[in-house]
């Protein structure tokens, strides 16, 4: 079988995908910036990981889907959690918590906010992850060119979380406040309410994310918890839970194929 996984690199996680299918008896391709095309060539492959989440990367899944050939994870539902407007409106759909939200010019942003609204995060509406994140603590600091759109969140106040899951484990971290997944995190045991809000994150995406990641706050008044990001693919680089990472994906990949070849 021909697998072809879509990734910004072909290190890291992406390679020790490669790896593991490689010792299977599988044939696969990375594509890179560097060698991606979006043509009839990608349809030599019987199904596709979507790694990256650049937007080139996204329509060469769209393509590859429309060919009828699957690519797993799902791309509507990965770049959905890309867009920050999108999914913002895709975890309310699930019943879950988010912060407040703010869109609009940086003059008309400047004019509408008081002192009370501050502090806020500002992040590009197209991202994940911290890059591009600001804390905003006072209208001096929305120092933006005045035509330019700025999305913005409510800061909460409180202990943020790193939640990953894969298959039905859950592996739970403090993370340090606007940092990357990235950074040194301590696993703690995952309360009740964590693993509430990621059954109920699941049943939303109906099936088609079986690994990925939520960015949790427990705002520290309230007890609240606030989603305030959520990943399809990230690089896991602090799994700390029983499951070995790249065999477990590795597999949860085959049965979505599987899944995909037995309905049609």
């Amino acid at each position: 079988m021909n697998i072809g996984i879509l990734s910004k690199r072909k290190e890291t996680l992406a390679g020790n995908l490669k790896s593991y299918f490689v010792d299977k008896g599988f044939n696969v391709k990375i594509y890179t910036l560097k060698n991606l095309s979006i043509n009839e060539t990608l349809l030599e492959n019987d199904f596709y990981i979507l790694k990256s989440k650049l937007i080139f990367f996204y329509y060469a899944a769209y393509y590859i889907e429309a060919n009828n050939i699957p690519v797993i994870p799902n791309p509507e539902i990965s770049y959905i959690q890309k867009n920050r407007i999108e999914s913002h409106l895709l975890i309310k759909k699930a019943g879950l918590t988010v912060p407040d939200i703010y869109m609009g010019t940086t003059k008309v942003l400047k004019d509408s906010f008081k002192a009370h609204d501050f502090p806020l995060i500002v992040k590009p509406i197209m991202g994940s992850g911290s890059r591009g994140v600001k804390k905003i603590n006072s209208i001096a600091d929305l120092n933006f060119a005045d035509n330019k759109i700025l999305y913005l969140e409510k800061f909460i106040k409180g202990e943020h979380y790193n939640v990953y899951f894969i298959g039905n484990e859950i592996c739970t971290l403090i993370k340090p406040p606007l940092s990357n997944e990235h950074v040194d995190m301590e696993k703690i045991n995952t309360p009740k309410d964590i693993e509430d809000i990621i059954e109920k994150w699941r049943n939303c995406l109906e099936g088609k994310a079986q690994f990925g990641h939520l960015d949790i706050v427990r705002e520290i008044d309230s007890n609240k918890l606030y989603i305030v990001d959520p990943g399809s693919f990230p690089e896991f680089t602090n799994w700390k839970c029983d499951s070995p990472l790249v065999p477990t994906i590795c597999n949860l990949i085959l049965e979505q194929f599987r899944n995909w070849n037995d309905k049609i």
